[in-house]
């Protein structure tokens, strides 16, 4: 069976721990956890905190989508920013930021980037561990709603 869950967040940096946390819950309730989530977690924080780094769309909502399928688990982060596609670099000694997708590159089974009608979208594809086989069938699609709105 396939387990996906879909949620969206504002395209701004103080989102990426809300997320962070999303996505935090959702591995739970598949039974995704210890190293595997772990992993899940770090690439989530790394692709959403590209979508919101390098997107030129004002007002745009990044989305999140975790997909579960057996032990393959698929992360996808799209955003409206579909001409920008992310390429991986050597980033200096100096340099602050550039990692992110080496990271991602190194840490997933694989890992790409496509161009869909509005949204470009960045995708990691990982096997988690067996226990993750027990999860709760569902397709949800959620918008952020902050604190108190």
């Amino acid at each position: 069976m396939t387990s996906t869950e879909t949620f969206r967040i504002p395209r701004h940096k103080m989102h990426v721990p809300i997320a962070r946390q999303h996505t935090g819950k959702t591995l739970t309730a598949w039974g995704v956890t210890g190293e595997s989530a772990d992993v899940v977690l770090l690439l989530a924080n790394e692709l959403v905190t590209n979508a919101v780094t390098h997107c030129r769309t004002s007002s745009a909502q990044v989305r999140v989508t975790l997909t579960l399928h057996g032990t393959e688990l698929l992360l996808e982060v799209a955003d409206p920013d579909r001409d920008r596609l992310p390429r991986l670099h050597a980033s200096g000694a100096d340099e602050e930021g550039g990692r992110g997708l080496a990271l991602v590159a190194a840490l997933a089974d694989a890992w790409g980037c496509r161009q869909e009608p509005y949204v470009k979208c960045v995708w990691a594809r990982l096997t988690v561990t067996e226990e993750a086989a027990a999860h709760v069938p569902a397709t949800v699609v959620r918008p952020y709603v902050p604190a108190g709105g």
